[in-house]
């Protein structure tokens, strides 16, 4: 007997793992459709769903399957899925944590680096011929002996911290606790600690408890020199404000992974040669979405063999 999975907004790769393999595992595999929905004739027989964290996974979703058993959420973040109703209705929800630690560390690196030192910016330089031109281009920032902070110390945070702290004058950090054991100096305000260091990085979870955490009062804080690293999810910053910082010169910098309505990103940071952007790829290696993938698939194949999931989402 077919076991009826929807898959959801799947990355190339983890939706491929997961065709590839469904006919082995006796699983077939439906799409929805313009409203979001699996065809009638099958919404009552899916007992799985495999969703992006880039897509939501409501409510009115969850009731329109009476036999769901697991979402699987192909993300360490689970934002837009209503966890709080599919518990209410004895559904399993995990995600795919650690696997993508170091990647996502690594490019919150490379855009702390890459912002200071302007490179896109030198890029352009280069190829407008302008070095032959106009000569040197204006000098950038030193990235070592700068003043850190991290707003956000779970498993990534530690993980960028680890990278910052050989050439970091300082490192401090943000949460609602202080993190047992962290090497780090806590610091409980907000405001306060980004009025304390020169590059600011974001990597909390997003959702309703930290919407415009970094709100215009952070952003000035942090200052005219300062510098923005977003590689959490965008609606933690207010994209308005930080758009409002950046034209007047209230802040110096930017890198984003992530923005508040993607894939759409204001004219006004693309025009900026103080910003560094890139398109949501803090886990997009090969290495790091097939370990997602098979991280994704061994929690569906747990659950719907009836054994505990490898990584359901903390309580």
């Amino acid at each position: 007997m077919s076991i009826d999975i929807l898959a959801i907004g799947l990355p190339a790769l983890a939706d491929q793992m997961l065709t590839q393999r469904a006919t082995g595992l006796g699983w077939t595999l439906h799409r929805p459709g313009a409203d979001g929905l699996p065809p009638p004739d099958v919404a009552d027989r899916i007992v799985a769903i495999a969703a992006s964290g880039a897509v939501r996974v409501d409510a009115a979703l969850i009731d329109a399957l009476p036999k769901l058993k697991i979402i699987s959420v192909h993300a360490v973040g689970y934002d837009l899925t209503d966890v709080a109703h599919a518990r209410s209705r004895g559904v399993i929800v995990t995600h795919t944590p650690d696997v993508l630690n170091a990647d996502v560390a690594d490019l919150a690196l490379l855009l702390t680096l890459g912002t200071l030192r302007r490179l896109p910016a030198m890029d352009a330089y280069v190829r407008a011929g302008r070095w032959v031109s106009d000569g040197p281009p204006p000098l950038s920032r030193s990235a070592t002996g700068l003043r850190y902070g991290l707003l956000g110390l779970g498993r990534i945070g530690q993980e960028i911290a680890r990278r910052l702290t050989p050439f970091a004058a300082s490192l401090a950090y943000h949460t609602r606790h202080a993190v047992a054991d962290a090497p780090w100096p806590h610091v409980p305000d907000l405001i306060d600690l980004a009025g304390q260091v020169d590059v600011l990085i974001v990597i909390v979870p997003g959702g309703a408890s930290t919407r415009g955490l970094v709100s215009a009062p952070v952003l000035e804080a942090l200052g005219p020199n300062g510098v923005l690293i977003n590689v959490a999810r965008g609606e933690v910053v207010d994209q308005d404000a930080l758009v409002v910082a950046l034209t007047s010169g209230r802040l110096g910098g930017a890198g984003l992974d992530v923005f508040d309505d993607e894939p759409n990103v204001p004219q006004a940071l693309i025009d900026s040669d103080r910003c560094v952007l890139t398109p949501h790829v803090a886990s997009a290696t090969v290495e790091t979405r097939n370990a997602m993938a098979e991280r994704m698939m061994a929690n569906l194949q747990a659950v719907l063999a009836g054994q505990p999931p490898v990584t359901p989402i903390p309580d």
